[in-house]
């Protein structure tokens, strides 16, 4: 007998994945995860990662859940991995009925159905009669190989072309209206296409399984985007489309991004951003959010700068608030009016939207601007209104300790913003952009850490040259011991540098160039990482010095320095490639996670 996926689900929710992983693997807390040695290959730098609901190695690439680690790792059958899970977590397994298993044996019947409609439909799609849907997909700037990976295709414009193609597969009228893919006629004749003269886009569950289709029309007819019916194995309240590629994407380091439609996940995945995912004509419902929160603690989500898209927002928020938590937020990027994702990318490029993203809003900020949005802020009863709206907001939330942060922010934002006798309204006010004084001193101490490290270690010049270079250190000593850094290594890497890339002859070579007070500021303050030690092991030293790296580079020049070593490993194959992506990989998981000190304790005294 199959499992039911519902119970499958329930057991994967109720084990506790590090738990079981911890039995082979010794485990360190890394953030909101955990991390340690990949069991599946040898390695002496970590970089096996153990979150919510799978793991993932970004060194060989395993990946699974609970049921997959413990089949791998006993050598067990699925059914015996499930039954042993399952006694841990005081679960019984579900006992076969005959209504059970023809459920199972339609829902299967019914992928079946729906997987071979795609492939009709995209046989379809390059015959001359789908030539205009080819067209239309070309011209909004979709590669063939875009097209291929999401499966699009053409419903056909006769009636009853779905039926005729299927028809030799024994594919019966029956199984094409409970798949949702006819309905019955009008005058009681046979029953007709539910999609007719579109351009075809398979919907997928989370698993990659096909469960339905949407269409767009060509030419002028309603409606233009057309989802298919309520059916055994789709509901939309609970479907994000491109979700299954999404997931991958978002285990490697993507952000987990929410847009509007088809076209702008497709066009966001093929620009790069693979996590991008939609939900299907309807707003963002609680069973979307908790499909979100599996997949990322914070997805962001991107919005039309138009009235609706506020709207659109404040629904979001009104839906989410309830369910916030330490680690279930969420994040709102506000487009320019007029643009949505697939032509914003096109027009402006993607480090534009990388920003756009980085900027986003945290949930506290949007709740404050929309319930701020048509007040009169300068009169008592505005304000007033002002705050009881806030302090209801934050009355939503759940979590009890995370509701009273919640109001305390608010209300700060809320008195700070109150207008002195006689200035004009906050709205009206100038605010000058300027960095805090305390964050300027941090990224000055980061630039002195991982500057450290690199005098100590000279030898991550190596493989670290070009990532190093293209810091941008603070003004002084820091500033000026990147540029002598790198003239020193160019001038002294090559065949014997083994000998010459060594902490005393570059300790000594910056003396000989007046930067002894530079060095002694970088490597001999207080508070060092242990990374920075000349005793530190070269895995320690190195792990060290990318965290550094990840905090001075910032997420939005990470995310692109990852996408090029990712691009750079897929031509050339290069150990040193591969090595380049994994470290940024883990510097960009842990700037997310917050993570503001690398593993290890810190020196009291000098390097």
């Amino acid at each position: 007998m199959a499992l039911p996926p519902a119970f499958l689900d329930e057991l994967r929710a109720r084990t506790p994945l590090a738990s079981v992983i911890g039995r082979k693997v010794r485990l360190a807390k890394n953030g909101r995860n955990w991390k340690g040695c990949c069991p599946f290959h040898n390695e002496k730098t970590p970089s096996f990662y153990v979150y919510d609901d799978h793991y993932h190695c970004f060194g060989c690439g395993a990946h699974g859940d609970a049921i997959g680690f413990t089949m791998q790792t006993e050598g067990l059958p699925f059914r015996e991995a499930v039954e042993r899970l399952a006694a841990e977590a005081s679960l019984d397994l579900p006992k076969e009925t005959p209504q059970q298993a023809a459920r199972e044996a339609r829902a299967r019947d019914l992928h079946g159905v729906l997987h071979a409609a795609m492939e009709a439909m995209q046989r379809r799609l390059h015959l001359p009669e789908g030539r205009p849907a080819l067209d239309y997909l070309r011209r909004r700037g979709l590669t063939d190989e875009t097209i291929t990976r999401f499966g699009l295709g053409w419903s056909g414009a006769g009636r009853g072309t779905l039926a005729a193609d299927l028809k030799p597969l024994g594919i019966e009228p029956a199984q094409l209206a409970e798949a949702g893919l006819t309905k019955p006629a009008e005058d009681g004749s046979a029953d007709r296409d539910f999609f007719f003269n579109r351009v075809m886009f398979p919907i997928r569950d989370r698993r990659g399984r096909i469960v339905s289709f949407g269409g767009r029309i060509l030419g002028d007819g309603q409606p233009k985007y057309l989802n298919g019916p309520e059916t055994p194995v789709f509901s939309k309240r609970r479907t994000l489309y491109g979700l299954d590629m999404a997931r991958e994407a978002v285990f490697r380091g993507a952000r987990l991004v929410v847009v509007e439609g088809y076209m702008d996940v497709i066009a966001l995945h093929q620009a790069g951003f693979g996590g991008a995912v939609a939900p299907l004509g309807t707003a963002l419902t609680e069973e979307h959010l908790e499909e979100l929160w599996r997949v990322s603690p914070e997805p962001i989500l991107c919005l039309d700068g138009d009235a609706a898209g506020a709207r659109a927002a404040m629904r979001s928020a009104t839906v989410g608030l309830p369910l916030v938590g330490t680690e279930r937020r969420l994040r709102f990027a506000t487009l320019p009016a007029g643009e949505d994702p697939d032509t914003f990318v096109a027009k402006s490029g993607n480090a534009a939207f990388e920003a756009l993203m980085a900027g986003s809003r945290g949930m506290p900020d949007l709740i404050y601007d929309a319930a701020a949005e048509g007040k009169n802020l300068a009169s008592p009863e505005g304000r007033a209104a002002l705050r009881n709206d806030l302090v209801s907001a934050s009355a939503q939330v759940k979590d009890r300790s995370l509701a009273a942060e919640y109001r305390s922010l608010l209300l700060d934002r809320f008195f700070a913003s109150r207008p002195r006798r006689g200035a004009p309204p906050a709205s009206l006010r100038p605010r000058p952009a300027r960095t805090p004084p305390s964050a300027i001193a941090a990224r000055l101490d980061q630039a002195r850490h991982l500057l450290a490290i690199t005098i100590a270690h000279p030898w991550i010049l190596g493989e670290a040259e070009e990532a190093f270079a293209l810091l941008t250190m603070p003004p002084g000593h820091a500033e000026a011991l990147q540029g002598a850094l790198l003239a020193w290594h160019s001038g002294n890497a090559g065949p014997d540098s083994s000998r010459t890339l060594d902490s005393d002859v570059l300790l000594n070579h910056l003396t000989a160039t007046g930067l002894a007070e530079a060095r002694d500021w970088a490597s001999r303050g207080a508070g060092l990482p242990a990374a920075a030690r000349r005793d530190a092991q070269p895995g320690e030293a190195l792990s060290g010095w990318w965290h550094f790296f990840g905090l001075l580079r910032g997420e939005a020049d990470l995310v692109g320095d990852q996408r090029a070593a990712a691009r750079t490993l897929a031509e050339t194959n290069d150990p040193a490639a591969e090595a380049r992506l994994r470290h940024l990989t883990e510097a960009l998981l842990a700037l997310r996670q917050g993570e503001t000190e690398p593993e290890g304790t810190a020196l009291s005294g000098t390097a």
